[in-house]
């Protein structure tokens, strides 16, 4: 055996395992050049993979380590944090010498070190895949070339551009740079995109684009196939489907909802609800690992923008064909369910149908029609009995799922809108028929996932864990130190518990910040190819069946369900393999579009509120952090107040209690305030508020 060799079985086998290249020579009694030839070969062993090496160069495998695989969270100061693919272990604190070269968004080897503070320290032995290839952000020109300052401040070097590889850019303009080393002081790249001037509204708005990798465009032969399916007459396709063209159903949407795929109907007779979820059979005109569906599998989910969207599916699709437009037939998918008056659901069937929307409801209509008024219930006289059949069915449906345990939690979205140029932000409202949907489509998710659970099929579902200990001890102690007495056990916590904490603080002042808490307690909803069920709606089997036009995992069900009728068997040696594929893919495609989806309303928000500097609002605290705390409208508007702008006072960040004390005043999470617009910052898409003390101070 040669020498590379011994010493690498040597360390494999425990022998020489973390030791530093000088103590394997003094073990094996060498020397001067013998040494040097150690260390050299101990070197190569490490850059060929074989081996890894920590800071103090000691040797050893991964396993050795204690070294796991996750990513690195940047951050703008110059650390990170590691984030492990095992979500049994807690993320590490990376300092900027342990990244060893690693930015954000690097899939590293990374192994815990020490505790600082109430975090583990850790240290990043190895890069595996890098991230960001690309980079938007401002060009800088110097006199050898210049440098691109990334928008993304968790990437926290800049990018050296040689002179021969700046494409004409001029100073100060935004551009799209590809980073073609991270070897030496900094990475060093080339300008592949000028994108126009920065602080252009719409040009920030497009790098926003650009920066999380999403398309705009479709590729020639996705369009063409797209189109060569939109010219097929759904009338031709009828074989096998059941026909409720003559059945009332109608489709409930937001007035400004681009797409419409999913559709309703219900009756009562006998003591029984008759419920259908109308879904666009997506899957007919999209064939598996054809053109468009391995376009829709890249993107993943539609991305929507106030301006603009970035549909999964070309419109000649979504906005056509499969859109389940007023008076036209379209092929669906549905969902029949029979409800009865305590809400359970006795019979659920899947069938392939085709129907004929009677009515595009929007969830104004609805609403009003549900509340009495008169011009809207001369509008749609067919409606009225609907309407007044569907709300009884809701209001059931609510009471089930509460004495179940689902979660409500009072958490407001922003509705931002852009229409003739302008940019409006409404208070945050929601009304009877937006629960009466989100109820309908909830039942039939679960009726679905149910169904094929049943059968043994392989399948995505829509999970949403239950919160790990870690987290659910941290909301315990929080509440605890708030002074609400919490029954529950942090190693074994049910939706119920929640439920009945929130039920129990409804009339207290505590009721907002309670539920602000509990929301950062809880795991994030993912897809996955394993049933663990659905903490937030307590529901031990569920999946995303009802927006196919939009998200890829809907899609890819239709296709399992449709095929399992026919041979059950094919079906699940088809599909075992790809839902994992399909949820892993769709996971990230879902966290990518919804942190560009925040990013891009940020700067709408900026723009909408750069205008209203000096106005006086009501807000409610929202974040506490140790630089200030995030106040947030009515209309979900979110401002930060500086530490240095509140009143003089010494403060300490208590992170456990979301607050922030000082000798004299002290700011906690869901505390009601007075505030003014003071500025916005479009650098980093934010608004800053001014404190107003009430009077006679705090």
């Amino acid at each position: 055996m040669d020498a590379k060799r011994s010493l690498l079985e040597k360390i494999r086998d425990g022998s020489f395992a973390l030791l530093t290249p000088n103590e394997i020579a003094k073990k094996l009694r060498l020397k001067g050049k013998a040494a040097a030839a150690v260390e050299n070969i101990l070197a190569s062993l490490v850059r060929e993979g074989e081996l890894l090496s920590d800071l103090k160069g000691r040797m050893g495998t991964a396993e050795q380590f204690g070294a796991m695989r996750g990513v690195i969270s940047g951050n703008e100061r110059g650390f990170g944090f590691f984030v492990p693919d095992d979500p049994a272990f807690s993320d590490l604190f990376i300092p900027h010498r342990a990244l060893r070269g690693a930015y954000n968004k690097d899939t590293v080897l990374a192994f815990p070190k020490s505790r600082r503070g109430l975090s583990d320290e850790g240290e990043v032995l190895a890069v595996l895949q890098r991230g960001n290839r690309e980079l938007v952000g401002t060009f800088r020109r110097e006199r050898t070339g210049g440098t691109l300052h990334p928008d993304d401040r968790k990437f926290c070097d800049d990018v050296f551009i040689p002179s021969d590889r700046c494409k004409g850019a001029a100073d100060g303009v935004k551009a799209v740079a590809r980073i073609r080393s991270f070897e030496g002081r900094m990475p060093t790249g080339e300008i592949v995109e000028v994108l126009g001037e920065s602080g252009d509204f719409f040009v920030e708005e497009r790098a926003l684009i650009r920066a999380h990798d999403l398309k705009e465009q479709f590729p020639e032969e996705v369009l063409a196939e797209a189109e060569h399916q939109a010219k097929r007459s759904p009338l031709d396709d009828l074989s096998g489907r059941i026909d409720l063209r003559n059945e009332l159903i109608v489709t409930v949407d937001g007035e400004d909802t681009r797409d419409i795929d999913d559709a309703v109907s219900v009756r009562k007779e006998g003591g029984k609800f008759y419920l259908g979820v109308h879904i666009a059979d997506v899957s007919h005109y999209v064939k598996w690992r054809g053109a468009i569906d391995n376009e829709a599998f890249s993107r993943g989910t539609s991305v929507y923008f106030p301006d603009r969207v970035l549909p999964m599916l070309p419109t000649a699709l979504s906005n056509d064909i499969c859109s389940l437009n007023e008076g036209v037939p379209r092929l669906t998918l549905s969902c029949f369910m029979t409800v009865d008056e305590r809400g359970k659901v006795l019979e659920k069937r899947v069938m392939p149908s085709v129907i004929c929307s009677a009515h595009r409801m929007t969830y104004h209509e609805v609403t009003a029609i549900a509340e009495g008024d008169k011009a809207m219930r001369e509008k749609y006289p067919d409606m009225i009995g609907f309407v007044e059949t569907a709300v009884r069915l809701t209001r059931i449906l609510q009471k089930k799922r509460s004495a179940r345990g689902g979660i409500t939690l009072d958490v407001k979205e922003a509705k931002i809108l852009y229409e003739n140029g302008k940019i409006s932000i409404p208070d945050y409202e929601r009304t009877i028929s937006h629960e009466m949907i989100e109820q309908f489509m909830v039942l039939a998710n679960e009726s679905v996932a149910e169904l094929m659970t049943q059968k043994g099929m392989p399948f995505v579902y829509r999970v949403h864990e239950q919160p790990n200990e870690e987290k659910a001890q941290d909301f315990f102690t929080f509440l605890r130190e708030a002074g609400v007495r919490a029954k529950f056990d942090p190693s074994d916590v049910s939706p119920k518990d929640y439920q009945d904490l929130l039920r129990s603080l409804e009339d207290s002042p505590l009721y907002s910040l309670v539920n602000r808490v509990m929301l950062r307690s809880m795991m994030k909803a993912a897809y996955s190819p394993e049933n663990v069920g659905h903490f937030g709606l307590a529901s031990a089997c569920y999946c995303h069946f009802t927006s196919p036009i939009r998200r890829y995992p809907d899609l890819c069900i239709h296709r399992i369900i449709k095929e399992s009728f026919l041979s059950p068997e094919k079906t699940r040696e088809k599909y075992k393999k790809f839902v994992t594929e399909a949820a892993v893919r769709s996971s990230a495609c879902e966290r990518n579009a919804t942190e560009a989806e925040r990013d891009v309303d940020a700067l709408y928000t900026v723009a909408y509120m750069q205008d209203k500097i000096g106005e006086e609002y009501d807000a409610t605290i929202s974040g506490v952090t140790s630089f200030g705390i995030f106040a947030e409208l009515a209309n979900t508007v979110e401002g930060l107040i500086p530490i240095e702008t509140l009143p003089d006072d010494s403060y300490e960040f208590v992170e456990e209690r979301f607050l922030l004390r000082g000798m004299r005043n002290s700011f906690h999470l869901g505390e009601c305030v007075r505030v003014k617009v003071a500025e916005v910052d479009w650098g980093t898409r934010r608004v800053q508020f001014r404190l107003l003390l009430q009077d006679g101070g705090r």
